[in-house]
């Protein structure tokens, strides 16, 4: 199988399946041919603060990624708060059924209330504060 890539629309495309882009009006004029080493290099996710994109030829390339805006930051945020919140939910559950049931060992107990510790602080995150959020630390297992 054999790829090219489209600097317009930033995307991949099987080089054998051309006829069938074409039916559809789907294939772009400026697809050009890719070696393999493009092909694995830049099909996957790039770098942290990198996305492809194309170079002044039109070939793929890590370009630095565009900057979040204020509200963006601010939703990340909220979606990273609202994960550690039901994560600590899953983690304090079992250990508060044991301690419910006065079956919860030393270790159990001293978790239940770290946790329960960590999901408190991390309800008082202000997410509208992001990106500068000083995330509490997740308690050891």
């Amino acid at each position: 199988m054999s790829y090219g890539y489209s600097a317009t629309t930033n995307t991949f495309y099987v080089i054998e399946e051309k006829d069938d882009f074409q039916a559809n009006g789907t294939w772009p004029d400026d697809v050009t041919p890719i070696t393999d080493e493009e092909w694995n290099t830049y099909r996957v996710q790039g770098q942290r603060g990198k996305v492809r994109g194309a170079n002044a030829q039109g070939r793929p390339c890590w370009i630095d990624a565009p900057q979040l805006t204020p509200v963006q930051q601010v939703e990340i945020a909220s979606w990273e708060k609202a994960a550690r919140l039901e994560m600590a939910g899953k983690v304090i559950a079992p250990l508060q059924d044991a301690d419910d049931l006065g079956v919860a060992t030393a270790e159990e107990k001293a978790l239940l209330l770290a946790w329960k510790r960590y999901r408190v602080l991390i309800n008082r995150v202000d997410t509208e504060s992001a990106p500068d959020i000083d995330w509490p630390t997740i308690p050891d297992a």
